[in-house]
């Protein structure tokens, strides 16, 4: 999977809403948006399956813990298309991070109790145009 921009320092706090807008390749395989303190420690790996790793249509979030993958969570709304354009917005509590899609949202449990936001990447088969914080 090819990596893609990386943000820190974000300083996003709890009550905090962000997004990325982006767009999704033709022939997409899988994108992945992480967002947590660093790299070994992610609150939310969000991974849009569309055909990979024997999930077709999937979207698979997970938590990093020093390093250490937690349990995956599984949606099977799926609202991308490949060459589309999304926009994926994230609202950041100490409990728990909303995920808002187009059409459908979901939660995740902040596994971590991250108090703050400061590392997003992405990689695969998204080109990033637009990070906006409200």
């Amino acid at each position: 999977m090819s990596c893609g921009l990386v943000c820190t320092n974000l300083g996003i706090k709890p009550g905090q809403r962000f997004g990325v807008k982006g767009e999704i390749t033709p022939g997409a395989k899988s994108f992945v948006v992480n967002i947590g303190k660093d790299p070994a420690n992610i609150v939310l790996h969000f991974n849009a399956r569309f055909d990979i790793h024997g999930d077709v249509k999937t979207i698979v979030c997970n938590s990093k813990n020093n390093g250490e993958w937690g349990t995956e969570q599984r949606e099977t709304t799926f609202p991308f298309q490949e060459g589309s354009t999304v926009e994926i917005f994230f609202v950041h509590d100490k409990n728990e991070l909303t995920v808002q899609l187009p059409g459908h949202q979901f939660k995740f449990p902040n596994r971590l109790g991250l108090q703050a936001i400061d590392y997003l990447s992405e990689e695969g088969d998204f080109k990033l145009k637009s990070l906006q914080m409200e």
